[in-house]
């Protein structure tokens, strides 16, 4: 018998994709009592990583970290077997700066580099580090000094320990590296991250992302030359140059030079972690979203790489979400059979952000039905 599989990302701001998922499918199983649906959301290594993967039947281990700006916050990993999935947005992303006050050249990294730490600890020797959605560009220095790494601001033994942040950074002049957790030289670290950015430049974490995380162009001018001067004295100028060092502030960066990571697009990773391609197997049609389909869908996000993978299984694939900025001729390219979202029944923005769950419902009992009445022909399980 055929299926319907509902494999969506968040909404940000509104739903995590488990919520969405179980929104879709309770519209659909209204509309088609009969028909199987199967929830498997996803995520592209960003904020909701860890969501997907406890949906998925990993088991989360509470962690108490430091946030951003080093209050305490309370997080967790996602454990099975050996393996760790640890989301950087959970523990060191912009929603746990306090108040959403911006702090962008003190913000650290430092709390993702605890939960790691705690992984290690606990056994796990596989970590899966989803990269996305950070408040830090310090270059992962926050991470690595949780992880043992001493930053100093004079030459040998006798220098002080650098703050946390990027801005910092400007002063380091020693990397010490003796007291890096043990347990690295024997683990697998995978970096998960849809970001191909370099650590500097014009393309770089500063220059790109370092508006969104409150700095001004001066702002922005010091932290690349702070990161350059991280990039000299760890003397890995050429993990700077690579795609994906930028990727979280330039977390990649340090996890590629100093914990021997290996990166792999977000999207890709996530969906094999998940046991997508197991649940794709027999499906007659695949409904994937976020709250906002648009360009940036394209680039690397959790739609476009489930779109790419059932089309390259033959199943076709449609998009919800809250808003759909594509027109039909860049779908219909990007392997969409159709697209719905909830501004088509609902156009007050705000109401749709305020009750995207029942609206979701709607939509799926409605729009979904209909587009599976007419182009998948799915046969109903008796």
């Amino acid at each position: 018998m055929s299926h319907v599989m509902i494999a969506p990302d968040k909404f940000k701001g509104s739903l995590s994709a488990p919520q969405v998922a179980a929104h879709v499918a309770a519209g659909l199983r209204r509309a088609r009592p009969r028909i199987d649906v199967r929830e498997v959301p996803v995520a592209d290594g960003g904020d909701g990583t860890l969501d997907a993967a406890l949906a998925a039947g990993f088991t989360p281990v509470p962690v108490r970290a430091s946030g951003p700006t080093g209050e305490p916050v309370a997080t967790a990993y996602a454990r099975r077997g050996d393996t760790a999935v640890v989301e950087l947005a959970d523990v060191s992303g912009l929603s746990r700066l306090p108040g959403r006050r911006l702090a962008p050249l003190a913000a650290t990294s430092f709390g993702t580099g605890e939960v790691i730490r705690h992984a290690l600890d606990d056994g796990c020797r596989t970590i899966v580090l989803g990269l996305g959605g950070s408040a830090c560009t310090d270059g992962g220095a926050g991470m690595a000094q949780a992880l043992g790494v001493r930053l100093l601001d004079a030459e040998g033994a006798d220098g002080t320990d650098l703050p946390p942040g990027g801005a910092a950074l400007a002063r380091l002049a020693t990397v010490d590296t003796a007291g890096l957790h043990p347990a690295i030289a024997d683990a697998d670290i995978v970096v998960a991250s849809d970001v191909d950015n370099p650590l500097l430049g014009e393309h770089g974490a500063a220059a790109v992302y370092g508006p969104q995380k409150g700095a001004n162009a001066e702002q922005v001018a010091l932290l690349d030359a702070a990161l350059a001067r991280w990039a000299e004295v760890l003397g890995a100028p050429h993990v700077a140059r690579q795609a994906g060092a930028g990727a979280a502030g330039g977390v990649g960066f340090a996890a590629l030079a100093l914990l021997g990571a290996v990166l792999r697009p977000g999207i890709d990773y996530l969906l094999d972690l998940v046991g997508f391609h197991q649940h794709l197997a027999g499906a007659s049609l695949v409904v994937t979203g976020e709250g906002s389909l648009d360009e940036q869908t394209l680039r690397g996000k959790a739609p476009a790489g489930v779109a790419a993978a059932a089309r390259a299984a033959g199943v076709p694939v449609v998009a919800v979400a809250g808003r759909c900025l594509l027109p039909a001729e860049t779908l219909t390219a990007s392997g969409f059979i159709a697209a719905c979202a909830l501004t088509d029944i609902e156009p007050d923005p705000r109401r749709c952000v305020a009750n995207a769950g029942p609206l979701l419902e709607q939509l799926a009992e409605n729009r979904l039905a209909a587009i599976i009445d007419t182009d998948t022909h799915l046969e109903e399980t008796r």
